[in-house]
């Protein structure tokens, strides 16, 4: 079956205005919502075999870990949640610190959202070891491996990479990164935020060894997720408080987990595994109907930079004509990107403006803190709201 971007629709009822926000934040289906109402309502407790309620929580737990696993390929073992991606991040910045000495090195990107590189930058000031930067083109968005790759040295203990710019969708090549990094006998570290929600992802064949993004932005509820072998997991010994368990993943999972938020994630996992239904297991399905998002994605993006190309005044950043998610930065001459924002809002278009955190990547692209106008194409865009954007745009009052 075809992609039908208007049965996926009627999963989202409140969809009144044109949503380009998903990169800050996808709007989530009736079936996610449910989920994480119905586990608040059912009677639970905290884990455990004796009653049911406890059993109810280990099996929420159980299940959603299965899930991220059948989405990104991985092992449900080596699967951890916390609040967000930022948290997650800093935490493991701060368990892996343990074992740098001064004279380490880290290796950041400025094409990453800061969330992947302030962690790593207090911890390896912390630690006295040394932040190296690799840079981008800003011409074309593009990070090549050579940048990242020619940092690394005998000393480099980690590298931070994104696998998509949630700024300007570029996607770096990072299975050639990984290969290059693991040479060196350093570890890689993949912040997979806004490559997740478009795109199939294997974080064996990324050569990804810790791989962490945000089920909030594919559809699920406010939540992060980090995914790593079990192996290299029982070798990392995070702070934790005394009787909590010992055992990995849990080691790492601070508190009680929030079952509801689970619950809605591996609803969501199992939505997006049903955008184009199909027979096989979750994850085939999940590979198909990813698949074929992705193309259905493309040709809407297609749309969007053919529209912003001809519209006078209009500037894109980065290369459209890249291999990239469904994202696009762009400004207009001579008008504040904050005004193109406020205009398109009143005319029920959702695309904000702004740096969205990826600050190094603004000021690197000569934008400054206060960035552009971003626009992400999501499951629920159609041609229609294309073109409502592309019609914002064009009547934006000029001075």
């Amino acid at each position: 079956m075809s992609y039908d971007v208007r049965t996926i629709r009627r999963h989202f009822p409140h969809l009144a205005a044109a949503h380009f926000d998903g990169p800050g934040g996808s709007q989530v289906p009736d079936v996610v919502g449910a989920a994480v109402a119905g586990t608040l309502c059912s009677g639970i407790a905290n884990r455990g075999v004796v009653t049911a309620a406890e059993r109810r929580a280990s099996a929420v737990v159980t299940e959603a870990r299965q899930a991220v696993a059948d989405l990104l390929a991985a092992d449900p073992a080596g699967v951890v949640f916390g609040r967000s991606m930022t948290q997650l991040t800093y935490d493991f910045s701060r368990t892996l610190a343990k074992t740098w000495v001064p004279g380490d090195e880290v290796v950041v990107t400025r094409l990453d959202h800061d969330a992947n590189i302030r962690p790593w930058v207090h911890a390896a000031e912390a630690a006295g070891a040394t932040v190296r930067w690799a840079a981008f083109d800003p011409a074309t968005g593009l990070l090549a491996p050579s940048a990242v790759t020619g940092l690394l040295s005998p000393r480099t203990r980690l590298v931070a990479v994104t696998a998509a710019s949630n700024l300007l969708g570029t996607r770096p090549d990072i299975p050639a990164i990984a290969a290059a990094v693991h040479d060196a006998g350093a570890l890689l570290y993949v912040d997979g935020v806004h490559l997740t929600p478009h795109a199939p992802v294997d974080v064996t064949a990324l050569g990804a060894d810790f791989y962490a993004c945000s089920p909030y932005k594919f559809l699920g509820p406010h939540l992060g997720v980090l995914a790593a072998a079990p192996s290299l997991l029982e070798t990392l010994r995070p702070d934790k408080l005394l009787p909590s368990t010992d055992d990995v993943p849990e080691r790492f999972e601070l508190g009680t987990l929030p079952y509801e938020l689970l619950a809605g994630t591996t609803a969501a996992i199992d939505f997006l595994a049903g955008l184009v239904p199909g027979p096989g297991s979750r994850r085939s399905r999940l590979v198909a109907s990813l698949t074929a998002l992705s193309a259905h994605e493309d040709a809407l993006l297609a749309r969007l930079d053919a529209g912003l190309t001809a519209l006078p005044g209009v500037t894109r950043y980065g290369a459209p004509d890249r291999h990239r998610t469904p994202t696009v930065l762009f400004s207009v001459d001579g008008v504040a990107s904050q005004a193109v924002y406020e205009h398109l809002g009143a005319l029920g278009v959702n695309a904000p403006a702004g740096s969205f955190y990826a600050i190094e990547c603004s000021r690197h692209l000569g934008l400054g803190d206060t960035g552009a106008v971003r626009a992400g194409i999501a499951p629920y865009t159609t041609e229609s709201d294309v073109d409502q954007l592309l019609a914002g745009v064009a009547s934006v009052p000029r001075a």
